[in-house]
Order: structure tokens, then sequence, then C-alpha cells
């Protein structure tokens, strides 16, 4: 593995986004304390990040090289083959830091175990150390995630850990034709979710559930239950439409199915404009997907080596 240099990731405390948002700290809290609010618990959870924070570095051996950076730089920040990545902060910090990964290993710390569930990031403070050493003598746990990518046709690629949506930015109904195992229909819904492994028990899930309900109480008869999360190395995508519309010229056969190398899922836009393609959440971070658009949803040419 040669790891030569740890980098740990971070995020701002919900005392510095306040900061940043009223300038000073004062007034964040004379804010705060006018709308009722205490101050109080957003302070002992700063100190506790940032004691973390200093916990990890007195673990991490002088022999190795050292960078710390907030998530708002990963965007330009370079990283190198020889880095081992350690996340400290809930999923979102883990998926936001393996879009710009490409085999490097990950140690997913979990900051608040009491507050955070951490699916992604299992690794408490007081694991962290037996988890760095082994990882660093390549003994470690890693556990392989599955990611996925939406290409389009002009070459623009965004990859997906937990998954994408393919759809409109706003509440109207996107159209498009979606192309699935050798069929193809034209569509009119609320956009397609496509999920990896790791997101099977996300967004995915929440669709699982609203569809089961909605059956349910339309067919007492129904008793189908939760379908199992797709393991994390799963060489499958699932994939569900939202709310298809049984319209003129619309169809609601192809709403859900698994995509994979040899059952590619591939969709057209029709959206004149608004038409987006984000992925995990992360809106403000997308694809155009306007009128003759064509996104292929594959699985990504990497995976995400979480150690655990």
């Amino acid at each position: 593995m040669g790891i030569d240099r740890v980098v740990l990731v971070t995020k701002r405390t919900t005392l510095e986004e306040l900061v940043v948002r009223f300038q000073t700290r004062a007034q964040a809290e004379f804010y705060l304390t006018q709308a009722g609010e205490s101050f109080a618990p957003i302070v002992e959870e700063h100190d506790a990040y940032h004691q973390l924070i200093s916990e990890l570095r007195k673990q991490i051996p002088g022999t190795l090289k050292y960078h710390q950076i907030d998530r708002d730089l990963l965007p330009q920040y370079q990283f190198r083959t020889s880095d081992l990545v350690v996340t400290l902060g809930p999923d979102g910090l883990v998926v936001n830091t393996a879009k710009y990964l490409d085999g490097q290993p990950v140690i997913p710390v979990n900051p608040d175990p009491e507050r955070i569930d951490g699916i992604l990031c299992p690794v408490t403070n007081s694991e962290f150390g037996t988890v760095f050493t082994q990882t660093l003598a390549e003994r470690g746990n890693l556990k392989r995630v599955t990611m996925a990518e939406a290409r389009l046709s002009d070459g623009q690629r965004l990859l997906a850990v937990n998954d994408l949506f393919i759809g409109s930015k706003s509440h109207v109904s996107a159209r498009y034709r979606l192309s699935y195992g050798g069929q193809a229909e034209f569509q009119s819904s609320s956009g397609v979710i496509v999920s990896t492994g790791a997101g099977s028990t996300g967004w995915m899930r929440s669709i699982h559930a609203s569809a089961l309900a909605v059956a349910g109480a339309l067919d007492s008869g129904i008793s189908a239950g939760m379908p199992k999360p797709l393991p994390w190395d799963t060489q499958e995508l699932l994939f569900a439409v939202r709310e298809p519309f049984p319209g003129v010229g619309c169809g609601t056969e192809l709403v859900y199915g698994r995509a994979s190398d040899e059952v590619p899922l591939s969709v057209v836009s029709m959206m004149p404009r608004n038409g987006v393609i984000f992925s995990d959440g992360i809106e403000a971070d997308f694809l155009e997907f306007n009128s003759g658009a064509v996104a292929e949803i594959t699985l990504a040419d990497r995976t995400l080596l979480l150690s655990v």
C-alpha cells in the first residue's frame, strides 16, 4: 500500500457555521438566545469535536506526513495514491470525500455515536488506534463500497456513493425516455432514483416503504415485506421511478428494476429546461439534463475502500 501521508477531512461545527452566518460568536449567541435557544450545547459540541481532532492527531505517528482539510476544500485538494484518508463526521462527509478518491483507504470515524447513526462511519474514537495500525500494516478490514456513475453523451460524469436523482430541479414533472432490459418507455414522473448497495438503506428504502403502504391501503391482501438491503459491494444498481403518471403517451411499466453491466439503464431527457442529475442529495453539485441529453447509468470504474 505504501502509505506515507494521512489526510484528515473535517467539517465545520454548528458553532463555526453560525459564526460564518452572523460574523461573530457573540452575535450568533445573541441571535439564538433571543430566539429562546440554548447556546451551551452548541459550544459543547464544538469543543468536543475539536478535542477529538486533537486526540486523533496524537495517534498518528510523526513519521507520516499529516494534512487536515475542511470538506469545502475537497474539490481543490490533490489526493495522492499513497494517502490514508480519515473522515471525522457523519455519513455525508464520507460520501463527499469518496467522490475525490480513487482507491485510497478511508477510516470513517463517527464523532458522536450517541447522535449519529453512522452507517458509513462505524469507527469510534476508542477503536481508531487499532483500525489505524491495522490499516498501515495492510491487515485492516477493508470493506468495498460500489459506486454509481451517470455519464452524459457529452462526456460529463457524476459519481454517487448512495444514489443518483434524475429529474427536474423544480416540482414540475420530469419528462424523459427510459430504456432498460431491451425495452424503452416515455415517462412523466417526479424523477428516477438510482441506488447503490450502500444507498439501499436510505432514499430507496423510503420508496419501498411508501410503495408498500400505498399498495396495502389499496389491497388489504398484500402482505409483502420490505426487501433486504443490497450488499455494499453489489454489482447491481436499484432504480425506481417516483410517482409515474399513467397519461396519454406516458407509460408506467418500467418503474423498478436492477441495472448492471449486462442490463444497462439509459435515460434521454425531454425537458426543455431545469432537467438535472445530482448525487447523494447534494443538489448544488449537478449536471444539466435538458432535451436531447442522454445519460448512461452504470457502475463506476472505482470503489470506495472503508477500513473498519
